[in-house]
């Protein structure tokens, strides 16, 4: 049974009567999303049993309340109200309206986000500064909600403990726990405040090594491990705020290239005796705190060391008795080493999944509690890698020795899920024929599954398809589909449907003989010997990926109806291709991304229906800093460029 299906499909190209509707910059951003029906953020409940996801009210689409799917009755509900909790949540602390930013919330209120609890039983829900309790197995005519906080300053990163027993947060820069059995708060530190503070993720962290948070808890729930900021050696710097009708000038400690960096240290904090201390192998030197965990006994912590040059990483295990360390697994590169969030723990086998691009590509390596490896699980010239930022391991079956995975394996611009042995050959050849690829159909698969491996939610997406959602079984077979988002008559995209435009692939070759993928986007009704002038949209960074056989290039389809060629190519720089295909632009910034955007430009040229002599650029970050170098270095390629929040200074 699906939760959203809209109608009957219907074709794509389907002819229109009258003049096609065109598609507006206004209506691009107005509502309802011309994307059509989706299920904003599901996730599976702990015990597999619940989808759950946030959806706006019928009167209030931005105001989010947390639904149910019941995978075993197909059936959806409302699960949490959010006006049961408070009718107005009043404005939002900085350091909430930080997170939502990063977070791409900001736009909206009620629940925008939750956790379970392991047992699945209860879900803690921030909203409006406070933290509630909702117990989804209240009895009958007992009040399922608890508000576990009823303070001025608001709570922010809040979480269960792993077993359920405390919550945890951060309040005016410090740390607390409160028991749930006894409602007892307790302190973890006090002395937070002006520059110090206390399990918050420093700024560096936040934007630049996807860490958003500040401290871990052992499995047992024994210990806490928490970071101590200290921002007094960080330059205070003057920064632009640009609102519609105003700038604000606002004073940030900001870390500048060259520049002392926030002091961070390591600590942990015994629950059972109170005793606290600093973890000093965490920080040694100059260098980053990458990621921290637990071995599964909640005997050692697992510590990421990155030095500030980021050409290597270091897996530390530090014992939580006496802190002692020492280094399991060291990665190196000539250029940069990229983090990743792939350590996964296989407690009954005392091993864990590591991710290395050692080979040339990110691929999965098995290894046990000793840092002894022990196989590698996947190999090729592809990269496991995520959908986006999201990790690449979706699950590990270790009963049946298989661990899933999300890669680009058959080419870069898709993504599938896959399955491998734990439990293999070790030469590649061997090992790639023993990898299965589980999703189907091809185009964009955003993946998630259940815990227990069982059930996996399978988003898709291509070009010409809006992201439609269905539930499956492990080995693909479909359940249900949650979300069909057919585009049919009554479809929000259906105005514009007769002037969609097919986006075409193609690849081309760099000096270095690496291959280069372009998408492309033709006007409509090309009349024959007329020439049309093209835009090329560019971001060509580390990490980022343009040309995606995926949904979401709308205002590309907008500039196609305003009559030009739209062209889009993914330079050597850019993400997901593998160590050489990325590294190639290490201290050479701004002058191998504009070749392969000239050899792109070369290419158009030689299209009948383009003229050569129309030719513009445009970006976005570091697209914007791509569109100014494009037009400095290469104005006999480019007549126009539009450069939207570009890098001006590497130096910041």
């Amino acid at each position: 049974m699906a939760i959203l299906a809209v109608g009957v499909s219907a074709m794509l190209s389907g002819l229109a009567l009258a003049e096609p509707a065109k598609l507006t910059i206004d209506r691009l951003f107005a509502a309802p999303d011309l994307s059509g029906a989706t299920l904003r953020g599901a996730r599976f409940s702990p015990d597999g049993k619940l989808v759950t996801y946030l959806q706006g009210k019928t009167e209030a689409k931005d105001r989010l309340d947390v639904w149910a799917y019941d995978t075993a009755t197909k059936r959806s509900r409302l699960l949490v109200d959010s006006a049961s909790l408070v009718a107005d949540e009043g404005k939002l602390s900085p350091e909430e309206e930080a997170r939502r930013e990063r977070a791409r919330t900001s736009s909206l209120a009620g629940i925008v986000d939750y956790e379970f609890s392991a047992d699945s039983r209860f879900l803690l829900l921030p909203l409006a500064g406070d933290l509630f309790l909702y117990d989804l197995r209240a009895s009958n005519g007992a009040s399922p909600v608890r508000r576990l906080t009823t303070t001025a300053a608001a709570e922010t990163d809040a979480r269960f403990s792993p077993r359920g027993r405390y919550v945890s947060f951060v309040r005016d820069q410090n740390l607390y726990v409160i028991d749930l059995q006894s409602g007892r708060e307790l302190a973890i530190t006090r002395d937070g405040g002006g520059l110090i503070s206390f399990g918050i993720a420093e700024f560096i962290a936040q934007e630049e090594m996807d860490r958003s948070t500040g401290y871990w808890w052992s499995p047992d729930e024994r210990r806490i491990a928490y970071t101590r900021v200290d921002e007094s050696s960080v330059d205070e710097l003057e920064r632009f705020e640009i609102y519609a009708e105003t700038v604000k000038v606002i004073r940030q400690r900001y870390p500048a290239a060259g520049r002392p960096n926030a002091r961070v240290d390591l600590r942990l904090h015994d629950l059972g005796d109170g005793s606290d201390r600093e973890l000093p192998a965490a920080t040694a030197g100059e260098g980053y705190l990458a990621r921290v965990g637990w071995f599964p006994d909640s005997s050692a912590l697992a510590v990421q060391r990155q030095p500030r040059n980021q050409k290597a990483l270091q897996l530390l295990r530090i014992e939580a008795a006496t802190g002692e360390s020492r280094v399991l697994l060291e990665e190196r590169s000539d250029t940069w080493i990229d983090l990743h969030d792939e350590l996964t723990f296989l407690p009954k086998r005392r091993a864990f999944i590591w991710s290395s691009a050692r080979s040339g590509y990110d691929h999965l390596y098995l290894y046990d509690y000793d840092g002894k490896l022990l196989r590698p699980l996947t190999a090729g010239a592809w990269m496991v890698t995520g959908s986006g930022r999201e990790r690449a391991i979706e699950a590990v079956d270790e009963l049946r020795g298989l661990v899933y995975f999300t890669a680009n394996r058959e080419t870069p611009i898709e993504r599938h899920l896959y399955v491998a042995p734990l439990d293999g050959p070790t030469a590649p050849a061997r090992i790639e024929a023993k990898i299965r690829r589980l999703s189907s159909s091809a185009g964009w698969h955003a993946n998630a599954m259940s815990a227990d491996a069982r059930l996996w939610l399978d988003n898709f997406s291509t070009p010409d398809e809006p992201p439609s959602l269905s539930l499956r079984r492990a080995d693909g077979s479909l359940i249900d589909v949650l979300v069909a988002n057919r585009l049919d008559d009554a479809h929000p995209y259906a105005p514009y449907r007769a002037s969609h435009q097919a986006t075409t692939f193609g690849t081309l070759t760099a000096s270095d003989g690496q291959v280069l993928h372009y998408q492309l986007t033709k006007p409509q009704g090309l009349e024959s010997g007329k020439r049309y002038p093209v835009i090329v949209e560019v971001y060509g960074g580390p990490g980022a990926q343009q040309v995606r056989r995926a949904w979401g290039g709308l205002f590309r389809q907008f500039l196609a109806q305003q009559g030009y060629v739209v062209f889009t190519i993914d330079n050597r720089g850019s993400g997901f291709r593998g160590r050489a295909f990325e590294g190639a632009i290490y201290r050479r910034l701004g002058s191998i991304e504009v070749e392969d955007q000239k050899l792109g430009v070369d290419f158009l040229r030689t299209l009948p229906y383009v003229d050569g002599t129309r030719i513009g650029v445009w970006g976005w970050s570091y697209g914007g800093y791509m569109a100014l170098m494009c037009m400095v270095r290469a104005p006999g390629h480019f007549t126009a460029g539009v450069s939207g929040a570009p890098v001006t200074d590497w130096r910041l």
